[in-house]
């Protein structure tokens, strides 16, 4: 057996045997499912109808996760909107946001797999260590693959995380392997994203902590998940088996109401075999800056406005027919937050620059909002959101008008990712309702339509349905969707996905066919 197998054979035995062992939920707040974890209000990244109820009682999250881990610095800027990840529970989408340093006490430990998230390495404490890992079996079903007719395609998904976070006061490295595994039947030409031997998937080193009075600031270097930004044009595409993972230098420094995070990166891109066929792709750069004000942060009443300023640059983008040198600029900002029982997420962004001698001239909107009736019974939340990317100019010469996002997916507009927000709006009635305090079951109905009719319809993989710009109408396509999801403790969680998308005219009239869409996983962390 190779040294790669027998990693990942221990490490899935771990993490299997989790499922039955106690957990620290008593030391920890209610655990919210990772894919919630990026956005208050709206859907999460991964598409779902997310929203945390703003009348909930819950310590605030600064209590349990300061803004710099590595050292024990107090805490200035609001935790949950502080660009490193929702911090609402011991578990995160980004494993590095986590501090488990309450663990250094005996008497929060309920198992001994608890001792693995606080290792001293001094008497005093200074140095440690924390171990993490995620095991995810999920299986997928579509009917009609891509909307074309044919055989259906099945899908058999294996995730699997460890990482290592090592301390020594206000210095950190982290690091983190990822395996992905992938069968089934009719797969087509298997993506890197889904199967993929061994990913070094992060590795970092920080130095940050406070360095003034009610200043904090630090300053990492390496691969590492980035999400500070509008969940709509960044995510780390926590529906995918293996993360998306950036390449570059981050710094950042915040006060009590003022925060400011300046970043210049590299893509990544996947290999099918171990950990030297991922490589950092120089022929892309995404740099910029974004910025964070508090407008208010009390009981209830929660408002946070994020203005950025960025900057992307791709050698071999395609448009169209043609594939070239990309340089597009993003500006706009992010109003989200909650008042008392309402939540609400909402996004403007002008994007301008240059596609091989043409101007860009895009926008992108999006507006997402809930209202929570009650906090008893079922707790329902009606909800609603808009979103709207700007299209044309692809099949033409002049002036590109096509929205494009980071790293965002496309999980919000398509569960079997056959839309892309690109020369798109689409509205979205939605209710959530909980059964009970670990169950929440949301269904949501979308209709789609083509913004400029010259140009084509667009996939989740940004590639056009073919000849869908030579054909007139405005109608893409309806959906219907719904998602249970159950948080059985904080280290497992089971989700269940269905979704029926039924093509419009534009679609209908390049042969497109409706589809089913089922898939279920179940996530083990420690």
């Amino acid at each position: 057996m190779s040294r790669t197998h027998l990693f990942l054979s221990l490490l899935a035995t771990a993490s299997l045997s989790l499922a039955a062992s106690p957990t620290a939920a008593q030391t920890q707040q209610e655990q919210i499912e990772p894919a919630a974890l990026l956005i208050i209000a709206g859907r999460s990244q991964d598409g779902t109808q997310q929203n945390i109820p703003p009348q909930k009682s819950t310590p605030p999250a600064e209590a349990v996760t300061p803004r710099a881990p590595s050292s024990p610095a107090t805490f200035t800027y609001p935790s949950q909107a502080d660009g490193f990840g929702i911090k609402l529970g011991g578990y995160n989408t980004s494993r590095w946001a986590e501090d488990w340093r309450s663990m250094r006490n005996p008497k929060k430990r309920d198992d001994p797999l608890d001792r693995l998230k606080y290792l001293p390495i001094d008497a005093g404490g200074v140095a440690y260590v924390t171990l993490s890992g995620e095991m995810r079996l999920r299986e997928n079903y579509v009917s009609q693959p891509g909307l074309s007719v044919g055989p259906h395609r099945q899908e058999q998904l294996l995730r699997i995380f460890a990482g290592a976070d090592v301390h020594v006061g206000p210095f950190r490295v982290y690091g983190e392997l990822a395996h992905g595994g992938l069968a089934g039947y009719n797969l087509g030409s298997p993506a890197a994203k889904s199967r993929n031997d061994l990913f070094a998937q992060q590795y970092f080193a920080e130095l940050s902590g406070s360095i003034a009075p009610g200043l904090v600031a630090g300053v990492r270097y390496g691969r590492q998940e980035f999400t500070d930004g509008a969940p709509g044009l960044i995510s780390v595409k926590d529906d995918n088996s293996l993360h998306t993972e950036l390449n570059g230098a981050r710094a950042w420094v915040s006060f009590a109401q003022f925060r400011a995070d300046v970043f210049d990166f590299k893509q990544t891109t996947l290999g099918l075999g171990g950990s030297g066929d991922d490589r950092i792709d120089d022929g892309t750069r995404f740099s910029g800056v974004t910025f964070g004000v508090v407008l208010a942060n009390e009981a209830k009443r929660k408002i946070f406005f994020d203005p950025f300023f960025w900057r992307e640059r791709n050698d071999a983008l395609k448009w169209g027919k043609a594939t070239g040198l990309e340089v597009r600029h993003y500006y706009g900002a992010r109003l989200w937050g909650s008042m008392n029982r309402l939540t609400f997420d909402w996004l403007v962004n002008h994007q301008g620059g240059d596609y091989r001698g043409r101007p860009i001239d895009a926008w992108f909107l999006q507006a997402a909002q809930t209202y929570s009736l009650s906090s008893k019974g079922l707790k329902p939340k009606p909800g609603i959101h808009f979103d709207y990317g700007s299209g044309g100019g692809a099949y033409g010469t002049g002036t590109i008008r096509n929205t494009r996002t980071v790293t965002a997916g496309s999980i919000a507009y398509s569960y079997q990712l056959v839309l892309n927000l690109t020369n798109l709006f689409q509205v979205s009635p939605n209710l959530t309702i909980s059964p009970s305090k670990s169950i929440d079951l949301t269904a949501e109905l979308q209709h789609s339509l083509r913004v400029n009719e010259a140009d084509a319809v667009y996939r989740g993989a940004g590639t056009a349905y073919a000849g869908t710009q030579l054909v007139k109408g405005a109608h893409v396509g309806d959906a219907a969707r719904l998602q249970a999801t159950w948080k059985v403790s904080p280290r497992v969680s089971v989700i269940g996905r269905y979704e029926y998308f039924e093509p419009g005219a534009v679609l209908k009239a390049v042969g497109s066919k409706g589809s089913h869409f089922l898939a279920g996983w179940v996530s083990v962390r420690f």
